[in-house]
Parts: structure tokens; C-alpha cells; sequence
């Protein structure tokens, strides 16, 4: 049931989510209102209670080997399935692999999961407090989103969606009321990011694919029938996957034209498919440069074209191009 995998999406968001603090500064103001100090707020990864523990330890605060402050860290702290934006979980699509054409992979549609992460800012004067939080909440009115890469392999990107949830503040003074005194602002954001499974590649040696389909009737259950007739049909692409040009239309067509005039039909064979801006189209016979064909194959819509639209025949390459989910027709063979 199992394999391995990993798309560190996990670590990918936590990475996103802590990028969002990593650039916040405070001023500090002299008497006459010129900045005479500017700080760049450090910003790490750990729990609160680590922070809190280092300021025990240190005896003065304006010490130089004291911690200094002002800091914030940040933690992922739960992971919980939101069963809100769920989706059928046989619901697949279909994607490439990031710099191979044709490696088309199938995956199953992924599952919603909310992070939760707590942003712990910690200051010694309230004015420090003020500015931090102040370029923090005016951007999660209430979620900001973010682009995250969550599987490099298919480039799959989504817009994470950061929610705040809460803001608890802590005001502590301990022991000396000059001398020591800790300010904590605890908000809590959570994230509705997406578990990808494993991926599959549909294209090695086209395992996924159906090449070939057999069919038999006999006409009664004996063991030597009297009769047996055996039907063979094989896929076949109904676009141009190469892109193969050959020609172009010699005037414009209508909805309704099957007559079909080209510049030059010598690439064009009789009994094969061609395509016009999407449309398949059949070629039952031609003369000279006239097709004489059987307009919107395949399912397409039949559609107008302007002269000069180019023309592309679709030959056995496009055939072994097969993408999973095309919806291909089949050419039948009784034997």
C-alpha cells in the first residue's frame, strides 16, 4: 500500500510562513524626532518557551552577552485535516514533469490540510511592541496569501491562504521593577496548505496506456463454435502532438464547408486525420489540392477557418504521444 515519497511541502510552507516576518525594522526617535537608531528585527525558528528560558539565565539585560531584544521566533505547532475543502477523492488531473514534454504523470487531486503556527514577539519597551505589530496585522485582513512550490516535480504551485486566528499579550515584570521586564505578543496564523501523494509516471514505456483492445464472439458455448468473429481496435491520437505543418488552407471554410481547398495536398493522404485549429477533421478522398472530408471528428466542434490557418496531419508520431485522458478514437480492424 505504501511507497515512498517526499515533497517536503511540509517544510516548504514552514519556510514560506517564516519568510513573511524576515524583514521587519523598529526606529528609535531622539528628543528633536531625527532616528537615531534603526533595528532589524532577528527572527528565528524555536518555541517561545526557549526564548523565555534564555532570559531567565541572563542577569541584566543591557549586559552585552545578554540576549538581545528586540527578537521574534516562530513555530509550527499542529497539523489538523480540514474536512471543508475536501474534494472527491477519486478526482484526478493530469501534469507534466518540469522539463520533459512528454512525461505526462496522473495524480490524484490532494488532501487539505490546516498548520498551525505561532508568531512570538518579545521586547523590552512597549513602543518596540507597537511598531512590530503595527507592519505585521494590517496585511491579514484575515488571511495573506502566498505562492507556494509544493511538488517540484510536476511544478504544482498553490496560493496558501494565512489566516490569524488570535493575539494573546503578556506584560511581565520579575523581581526589580527597573531593572528587568519582558513584553510577549503570541499570534497565531493558520495555513490551508495541500498533501500531495506519491506521483505517478504514466510515461515509462506507456504501462498506463491501452494499446491494443481485443474483442471475441462465438455463437454458441460449445467447445468447437460454429462461429467466432474477432474485433481489434487500436488507439489513435486525435491531435497534433508534434505539430506537425504541412499546409495551409488555400480559402477561408465555414461550418458547414466539407469541401475543403489547401495549398498543397501532396503530405495529405487519403483515409487519415488532419487538424485545423483543433478541429479533427477526416480526409476521405482528394483531388488535386481539394479535400473532400468529414468535418468535427472526435468529439471537436466543427469551426470556421480563414484562409492561410495552417494545417496539421496527424501521423504514427502523435500516435505514440498519447497523453492519458485523451479522448482518442479508435480505428477497427475485423479479423
Amino acid at each position: 500500500m505504501f511507497e515512498y515519497f517526499y515533497h517536503e511541502i511540509l517544510r516548504r510552507t514552514i519556510i514560506a510562513f517564516g519568510s513573511l516576518f524576515n524583514g521587519i525594522d523598529i526606529k528609535h526617535l531622539d528628543s528633536a524626532g531625527n532616528v537615531s537608531e534603526e533595528i532589524k528585527v532577528p527572527l528565528a525558528y524555536g518555541p517561545t518557551q526557549k526564548f523565555l528560558a534564555r532570559l531567565e539565565q541572563s542577569p541584566d539585560l543591557n549586559k552585552p552577552t545578554a540576549i538581545t531584544l528586540p527578537r521574534m521566533s516562530f513555530e509550527f505547532t499542529g497539523l489538523q485535516y480540514d474536512g471543508t475543502r475536501k474534494v472527491t477523492t477519486t478526482q484526478t488531473f493530469k501534469t507534466q514533469t518540469v522539463g520533459i514534454a512528454t512525461a505526462i504523470r496522473k495524480n490524484y487531486m490532494p488532501v487539505p490540510y490546516n498548520m498551525s503556527f505561532e508568531l512570538s514577539i518579545f521586547t523590552k519597551l512597549n513602543d518596540d511592541m507597537l511598531q512590530i505589530v503595527e507592519q505585521i496585522l494590517p496585511y491579514f485582513q484575515p488571511a495573506y496569501t502566498l505562492s507556494v512550490n509544493l511538488v517540484d516535480t510536476i511544478g504544482e504551485k498553490r496560493d496558501i491562504p494565512i489566516v490569524i486566528e488570535n493575539i494573546t499579550m503578556q506584560d511581565d515584570y520579575e523581581g526589580n521593577y527597573s531593572t528587568r521586564r519582558s513584553l510577549l505578543y503570541t499570534i497565531r496564523f493558520t495555513a490551508k496548505t495541500y498533501l500531495f501523494g506519491p506521483v505517478g509516471d504514466t510515461s515509462k514505456a506507456s504501462r498506463d496506456l491501452i494499446k491494443k483492445v481485443q474483442v471475441g464472439y462465438v455463437q454458441d458455448d460449445s467447445s468447437t463454435p460454429t462461429r467466432d468473429l474477432t474485433y481489434t481496435v487500436v488507439p489513435r491520437a486525435t491531435q497534433s502532438y508534434t505539430g506537425n505543418v504541412v499546409t495551409n488552407l488555400a480559402q477561408d471554410i465555414g461550418t458547414t464547408t466539407n469541401i475543403i481547398q489547401v495549398t498543397d495536398a501532396n503530405n495529405i493522404a487519403e483515409n487519415t486525420y488532419i487538424n485545423i485549429n483543433n478541429e479533427s477533421i477526416y480526409v476521405d478522398r482528394k483531388e488535386g489540392n481539394t479535400l473532400f472530408t468529414k468535418r468535427g471528428q472526435d468529439g471537436t466542434i466543427t469551426g470556421s477557418h480563414v484562409r492561410g490557418t495552417a494545417v496539421n496531419v496527424i501521423t504514427d508520431a502523435d500516435d505514440a504521444l498519447i497523453e492519458i485522458g485523451d479522448d482518442f478514437g479508435f480505428d477497427g480492424a475485423v479479423s
